[in-house]
């Protein structure tokens, strides 16, 4: 007994039955309804998305015997022989096996004869992109002006190669990668009529491994249900396209949340057993953590029915949001790296090492640099002077200038003040020395003193006399009394900080781990803190 492949058996047969594509359904149907039929349409896309199935659709529509329809009969004799290949007027050529010019000659010498049996003669030139030069040429003019008798349907999945003097000819219509979900749904439902049993969650794999093609989906469907022994489950999914049990991919999630190179490398070296590819290791890890995020983001997500609603909960307190995103960019670049690691498993434990290396460490306790934020509006003033009141430099303090009101007065002041520029940069170069009345005496380095200008001057004594209330006027000394200025602060504190990242970077255990294992060095200068 013969079997037809689930890819011919379920072929549309009508625009009603095609899966997707419906910006160029919507197009062909008013164009039908219409009367407005352009004489030559172009369909492109990748392989498997319906290009053929869709001239084959609309050749139907032309020359079906009830009329010209956006609804073909199917019962007529000209839809049967459209859909059994054999109807005389619809030409299908392969221009694959037809590239040289005599070849488009022979057949376009036929274009001026009216169709033998139908309303309309259709050409369905397959990978028309295959054609020479000169082929094109040939056909070019009978595609401008072809006998109102005649339609060309032309198809082709690189239309960067045909000439603009084709295309511009054209009706274009590319046609769409299909998503994942609308794969799998079409292919439950196949299933469902075909009374075979299947795994949601191995159709899903299939879906994903199809790439947006539907026929290449059915095809891998037909493999599976043989492997299957006439079954689609997830294991003979999975085993069939070499992905390892998604109970592997969770472990190696919940060993990154923990943060333990060694464990890690151990459940690594585990899955070599099942001689997995690697890259595809890496893109459900990825879609693993695709999932976490959007249920860290979305409270109301719901997940899918490859993994499991309380392992994406699981996994999405065990790991903050930052950790996700780090990972995820991580996996997906590591795929990309893989053909040039010196192998693919070593390429994929370096990929893991460094989600674990990369990761920001936080500064240990005892490096901690305290600051303290100013609040609005009135408690930054409180660090300043009273108007009588005479205050000297305060001792140095920590953290940048905005942050300094707990041990640097003058830091806060500065801090709060509405400046920019050249006028900002002199008053963070400036220590406080005493404030007497109206006058405000400052302390400015020699070697700052080309940032002293009239006009600087003159913005900075109006930021303050607005800080204070009152008009202030200000002293200068060439003289390094006085204090610390906001901007050594500021340099002393973001020394430490430096200083606190180097540590804990040194000493997280990722480092340590590429250090034992790979003998890696750390580069001190390319340590930054982490803002």
């Amino acid at each position: 007994m013969s079997y037809t492949a689930l890819a011919r058996k379920w072929r549309p047969k009508k625009f009603s039955e095609l899966i997707g594509q419906e910006h160029v359904r919507r197009a062909l149907v008013n164009a039908l309804d219409t009367g407005r039929i352009h004489h030559a349409f172009l369909f492109t896309g990748t392989r498997g998305v319906g290009k053929t199935t869709i001239a084959r659709i609309f050749a139907k529509c032309l020359n079906c015997e009830t009329g010209v329809t956006a609804e073909p009969c199917g019962v007529c004799a000209a839809c049967r022989e459209i859909d059994a290949g054999r109807f005389v007027d619809l030409i299908e050529v392969d221009a694959a096996s037809r590239t040289k010019v005599d070849d488009t000659r022979e057949l376009l010498d036929n274009v001026q004869y009216a169709p033998a049996r139908g309303r309309f003669k259709v050409y369905l030139v397959d990978e028309v992109h295959m054609l020479s030069a000169h082929s094109f040429n040939a056909l070019l003019k009978t595609l401008e002006e072809p006998p109102p008798h005649v339609k060309f349907l032309l198809a082709t999945t690189d239309p960067q190669k045909l000439p603009m003097t084709v295309l511009s000819r054209c009706l274009q219509f590319n046609l769409k990668r299909l998503p994942a979900a609308e794969i799998a749904s079409h292919m439950r439902h196949i299933l469902d009529q075909e009374g075979i049993a299947y795994d949601a969650a191995g159709l899903k794999l299939v879906a994903q491994a199809a790439d947006g093609s539907m026929r290449d989906a059915l095809s891998l469907l037909d493999q599976l249900i043989a492997f299957g022994g006439g079954r689609a489950g997830e294991a003979e999914a999975r085993a069939m396209l070499g992905a390892v049990a998604r109970d592997h991919v969770v472990r190696i999630a919940e060993l990154l949340a923990a943060l333990d190179p060694a464990a890690l490398m151990k459940g690594a070296q585990a899955l070599e057993q099942f001689a997995p590819d690697y890259g595809q290791l890496l893109d459900e890890l990825a879609g693993l953590l695709v999932r976490v995020g959007l249920r860290q983001a979305v409270s109301d997500f719901e997940g899918d029915e490859v993994f499991a609603p309380e392992v994406i909960e699981r996994l999405a307190r065990a790991l903050t949001p930052e950790d996700v995103q780090l990972f995820y960019q991580t996996a997906i670049t590591g795929k990309r790296d893989l053909p040039l690691a010196p192998d693919p498993r070593s390429g994929f434990e370096m990929t893991l090492l460094r989600m674990v290396a990369f990761r920001p460490a936080g500064v240990p306790a005892g490096d901690t640099v305290p600051v303290a934020a100013p609040g609005a509006g009135e408690p930054a003033r409180a660090a300043a002077p009273s108007p009588g009141e005479t205050t000297h430099g305060a001792a140095p303090g920590s953290g940048e200038p905005a942050l300094a009101a707990a041990s640097s007065p003058w830091a806060a002041i500065v801090s709060t003040l509405e400046l920019s520029g050249a006028a900002r940069q002199l008053a963070s170069h400036c220590a406080l020395i005493a404030r007497q009345g109206a006058v405000v005496r400052l302390a400015l380095d020699p070697h700052n003193q080309q940032l002293r200008t009239p006009a600087q001057e003159e913005k900075l004594a109006q930021a303050l006399s607005r800080h204070f209330g009152a008009p202030v006027r200000l002293e200068f000394q060439s003289t390094g009394a006085g204090g610390e200025t906001p901007a050594l602060l500021a340099q002393r504190a973001s020394q430490q900080e430096l200083t606190a990242a180097r540590r804990a970077f040194e000493a997280d255990p990722g480092v340590q781990g590429l250090r034992e294992r790979f003998g890696a060095t750390v580069l001190p200068d390319t340590v930054r803190p982490v803002k």
